[in-house]
């Protein structure tokens, strides 16, 4: 559902230091650029990617309330490497990883650079019971 999402940054070599180094080794890399010098990060385009880059308006970039984004992880394991590497690469910390939901949900929490609020979790949202 979700193609990509966009993050906003007001030191575009800082933040793509940041998530060259997060997503080191892990499939994710940098698949092209935006008009303005942006950076689209995914494993293949066409697949759910997230996009670095300053705000159109050329606004300062400005972290949401509530707002957040949640990166999938295949294992526990890959959860907390993302959450140490964050954290080793300056990130703060904003929730150690831990089961949120027993089975269903284990996350971590930290923000980057630009104070954007980042999720790193393995989720089995499948066995949820869909409720209208």
């Amino acid at each position: 559902m979700i193609a990509y999402t966009m993050l906003g940054t007001n030191d575009k070599d800082r933040a793509f230091a940041f998530y060259d180094s997060l997503f080191e080794g892990t499939g994710i890399k940098r698949l092209f650029k935006t008009p303005k010098g942006g950076q689209f990060y995914g494993k293949a385009p066409g697949e759910p990617m997230l996009c670095i880059t300053s705000p159109y308006d050329e606004g300062d970039a400005c972290h949401g309330n509530g707002t957040m984004v949640a990166l999938q992880c295949d294992t526990t394991e890959e959860v907390d490497a993302y959450h140490a590497r964050a954290l080793a690469k300056g990130a703060a910390n904003e929730g150690d990883p831990d089961w949120r939901a027993p089975d269903m949900f284990y996350g971590a929490y930290f923000r980057d650079p630009d104070q954007n609020k980042i999720c790193v979790c393995k989720t089995n949202f499948a066995a949820i019971p869909v409720k209208n």
